[in-house]
């Protein structure tokens, strides 16, 4: 019997072309037909391995979820960046490639990182999505969010409405 080991961990250095990897096929799969091509595409190269090798030493603490040394997905913390908001914490992002989608890895990437930020001490933890991101909405809404703000997100020229879940 082959023992598969699965750890959510700190990035490293050495793990940003595989977070670049998850970035683009995660955010393609999720965003195609919300986000317009020219967009989505931009954003995506953005994000390559240097930009993610400078990340990871950078304000945001990335996590990634290592399933048996492969990067199935990161979430990326820090403090709120919504001031008006009372929760302390922000998960930037949190995505996990295609694949390792709907088998529990996401749920136990984000349960990390909201214990992650209370351990720094931030007292609640706040996310922001695409309100037609379906997945996504309903992820928050299992993970306990309560979708308690909107606003708005640019991309060219559509204008697309973001939740804000909440966790006190």
């Amino acid at each position: 019997m082959k023992t598969l080991s699965i750890d959510v961990r700190p990035a490293e250095r050495q793990d940003a072309r595989a977070i670049a990897e998850a970035h683009r096929a995660s955010w393609q799969h999720s965003y195609a037909g919300l986000i317009p091509y020219r967009a989505l595409t931009k954003m995506i190269e953005r994000r390559s391995e240097t930009w993610w090798r400078k990340a990871t030493s950078g304000p945001a603490t990335i996590l990634v979820a290592d399933v048996a040394g492969t990067i199935a997905g990161y979430a990326t913390v820090g403090l709120n960046r919504a001031r008006a908001l009372p929760q302390e914490g922000e998960v930037y992002e949190i995505y996990m490639r295609p694949e390792y989608q709907g088998i529990g890895l996401g749920h136990t990437l984000f349960g990390e990182a909201r214990r992650l930020l209370k351990s720094l001490g931030c007292n609640g933890t706040v996310v922001w999505c695409l309100e037609d991101s379906r997945h996504a909405v309903d992820f928050f809404r299992s993970n306990g969010g309560i979708d308690a703000v909107e606003g708005m997100e640019d991309f060219d020229d559509v204008q697309l409405k973001k939740l804000g879940f909440i966790w006190s």
